[in-house]
């Protein structure tokens, strides 16, 4: 009887043991070959980036590739902090930056569901700070041979769907050519020359009403342009919900997907996993210097400040492959990721730099609800299916999901280099070659 006890207790434990094993790799593992890639071929990701980490380029990277479900490609190269001499693991934490963007906005088709946000509302629904705002307008002076400014009244308000595609109007201060606006928004503590994309110093009331005083770049609904929006929506989020976006994204998100190591910030018992960069960028000779994420931020910054691992992600962006849902638990609606996912720039929407040149440094993408998405299977100059979606982080991190060949794949590192699309397109292009059905 003891006997029958303890193998049916060591059958339980390897169990558990082998589940432990596959969270933290995001998905439960399968040999390539069983779905349609080449191990052989995946092997070449590693050789790559190796002999770019060696030669100092890159501190280290963690790469996970799942095909129809199954993880074919895991792979932890390099240092998780150089440094001290720290190798990096798979269940490393990195600050994810812009790859924030997409919880948010899944959040916020969430409320939409519900009937709690309509795409149509106008945002000062929910912030009413940012009702009237004006827009700064260039004008080019020619016998001066120079640039000026004048504010004009918006001709309409920004709406929730204008802050999920990027044509609110709002800027990044980091990107922006327009002048009294990058001006504006350094002067409201929106835009620091030290660190890039940090303004968890301010409350989220105070974040708003500080981002209504600055004036707009554009009209809304005219121009795409990377921006602010999605801190923005994540206060939107916040007023539609009555929750902090944290606790939002916690209880509807990260909990039932088994993102448990997913947030605003790290945790004191797992800062140990915290990936760092390299001091200085070895292109640019800059410091890496980089957001902190050790303590609760005095906003959850939906735009720049979240932190994840890859296995965390993967299982992310395997619930948007899968329509919405993830073993079982429902997150959204097949039809709502579907709206996501389709072009909502058309012809009427101008992109002076597209979504794909801005990420990959190559056009070929238009923009959805919260992810740049493929228009065809040429254009770009890296491989890839009509449909599929992608986004990525400032700190060089990296996703796409393509429903063509059902491949998801993640790509995390601490690298805010001016090359880092030089490493997105490299990994891609791994990725697809590595298709062998």
């Amino acid at each position: 009887m003891n006997a029958k006890r303890i193998a049916s207790g060591l059958v339980v434990s390897t169990a558990l043991l082998m589940a432990i094993a596959a969270w933290a790799q995001g998905l439960p593992a399968a040999a390539p070959e069983s779905v349609g890639m080449s191990a052989q071929r995946l092997a070449r990701i590693g050789d790559a980036f190796k002999k770019e980490i060696d030669q100092g380029k890159l501190p280290g990277a963690v790469f996970l590739v799942a095909r129809k479900g199954k993880l074919v490609y895991s792979e932890a190269i390099g240092f998780q902090d150089k440094g001290a001499g720290k190798r990096i693991a798979k269940d490393s934490i990195f600050r994810i930056y812009s790859m924030t963007k997409p919880l948010v906005s899944v959040a916020a088709m969430m409320l939409v569901e519900e009937g709690k946000i309509q795409l149509t509302d106008p945002v000062s629904k929910y912030l009413p700070a940012m009702k009237s705002l004006n827009i700064s307008v260039a004008k080019a002076d020619a016998e001066f041979a120079r640039v000026t400014y004048a504010l004009v009244p918006a001709d309409r308000e920004m709406t929730v769907q204008d802050l999920l595609r990027h044509t609110s109007g709002l800027a990044y201060g980091e990107i922006t050519q327009n002048a009294p606006v990058k001006e504006a928004l350094g002067k409201a503590g929106l835009y620091k020359s030290t660190i890039d994309y940090d303004a968890r110093d301010l409350a989220p009331a105070e974040e708003v009403e500080r981002l209504a005083k600055v004036p707009l770049a554009h009209q809304p609904g005219t121009v795409w342009e990377y921006s602010h929006a999605s801190d923005v929506l994540g206060r939107v989020v916040e007023a539609a919900s009555g929750e902090r976006l944290a606790d939002f994204l916690d209880k509807r998100l990260f909990k039932p997907l088994k993102m448990g190591d997913t947030g605003f910030w790290v945790p004191q018992d797992k800062i140990g996993r915290l990936a760092a960069p390299l001091p200085a960028d070895i292109m640019s000779g800059k410091p890496n210097n980089l957001i902190d994420v050790s303590a609760a931020p005095a906003n959850d910054s939906g735009g720049a400040g979240g932190v994840s691992t890859a296995a965390d992600y993967l299982r992310f962006t395997q619930m948007l492959l899968n329509g919405g849902q993830l073993d079982g638990n429902r997150v959204l609606s097949r039809s709502t990721i579907a709206l996501m996912t389709s072009d909502h720039l058309g012809t009427r929407i101008s992109a002076p730099v597209t979504p794909g040149e801005l990420l990959l440094g190559t056009p070929g993408y238009t923009f959805g609800l919260g992810f740049a998405v493929r228009q065809g299977p040429g254009v770009a100059g890296v491989p890839g299916s009509a449909g599929e979606f992608m986004w990525a982080g400032y700190a060089g991190t990296y996703f796409w999901v393509d429903p063509k060949e059902e491949i998801v794949a993640v790509y995390m590192t601490q690298a805010p280099s001016p090359i880092r699309a030089y490493y997105r397109r490299l990994f891609k292009q791994l990725v697809y070659g590595a298709i062998n059905d």
